[in-house]
């Protein structure tokens, strides 16, 4: 791999590391190494694969299982930076595996910092956490605001932010902390409400709002996300934790109306009202005042815009992502 800025990504086959990746390879400049504990994704999934020659190389590895050969590869790759998207993140599954959240989120977090603590060519640590560690808020919350999860996945990442500040405090760790809002666009996973609600219109299925998709979420572009990523990884303090998020929230059932108005389908048609989830917090409204201060940062994608992209997105790859499975599958 070459000589430029070298970034270790944890959690490349996510969402939100595979377009992590893709703005770093698109940006020149940077070596890439990806780590994820599942094998590659297709390109469909992950966007970094329309690079030609990209400088990046993936491992198969699991923080849980293969912690030495991870930090085997960072002491041989040495890189600049290390961002970590790896988590168990979703929040209604962790009410039945509570113990395999704690793992990931918490004490799988802690062994890598005790060990990259140590780490002199080490810059700095990005951790993606979640503003879901607020639990319920009201008003406007900033960075300071008390931790206050009311889910095991909220409090299972609520105590690894905890553990890597002890590091902070006590080692003068270089971390750098992101909690962004609910981030979608094209490749997502396809269980999540905006991709879904695009694929059951075009599948004739109702989709199913939880509470009457009353909840307020701050949905911002991938691509916005990332953005604000990489200003951070380069240009952060350590020790601070920086919000991303957009102007304001919406709530969900006014996400799947736009996408109605834009497939031509009625909206009480295509929907119906079930059972709120257990643990929904009722708005997430984060400032983010503090990163678009710091780094001149802030969203550039529209909703309507984003929207638009994941729609195309579904109708280009119909043919593949009709054949694709639309629930969540657990992995311990």
């Amino acid at each position: 791999m070459s000589n430029g800025i070298h970034v270790v990504v944890i959690g490349s086959n996510s969402f939100s590391g595979s377009d992590f990746v893709d703005l770093l390879l698109e940006s020149g400049g940077y070596s890439v190494a990806g780590i994820s504990r599942s094998p590659e994704k297709r390109s469909l999934f992950l966007p970094y694969k329309r690079h030609i020659n990209p400088d990046y190389k993936f491992y198969q590895m699991d923080l849980n299982n293969d912690m030495q050969d991870i930090i085997g590869l960072i002491d041989t790759f040495k890189p600049d930076y290390v961002v970590n998207f790896a988590a168990q993140s979703e929040v209604a599954p962790s009410w039945a595996n509570p113990g395999q959240w704690f793992q990931t989120n918490a004490v799988s977090v802690t062994e890598l910092v005790h060990v990259l603590k140590d780490r002199t060519f080490l810059k700095k640590y990005v951790h993606i956490s979640s503003p879901e560690v607020y639990g319920a808020c009201v008003g406007v919350v900033k960075e300071d605001a008390p931790l206050n999860p009311s889910t095991p996945y909220a409090a299972s990442k609520a105590a690894g932010d905890l553990s890597l500040f002890a590091f902070v405090k006590n080692y003068k760790f270089p971390l750098v902390m992101i909690r962004s809002t609910n981030v979608y666009g094209a490749h997502q996973q396809l269980f999540k409400i905006i991709p879904r609600s695009i694929i059951y219109i075009k599948s004739g299925k109702i989709i199913e709002l939880h509470g009457g998709g009353n909840a307020v979420k701050s949905y911002i572009h991938i691509r916005d996300i990332s953005r604000g990523e990489m200003a951070a990884m380069e240009k952060g303090k350590i020790g601070e934790i920086y919000h991303l998020s957009p102007d304001s929230g919406v709530a969900v059932k006014d996400v799947v109306k736009i996408i109605c108005q834009k497939m031509d389908i009625p909206f009480e048609k295509a929907t119906k009202i079930v059972e709120e989830r257990l643990g929904q917090d009722a708005a997430y409204v984060i400032d983010s005042t503090k990163a678009r201060k710091a780094f001149n940062w802030k969203p550039t994608v529209s909703l309507e815009e984003g929207l638009s992209g994941v729609t195309h997105w579904v109708e280009n790859n119909w043919m593949q992502i009709k054949e694709e499975s639309l629930e969540y599958v657990h992995k311990p």
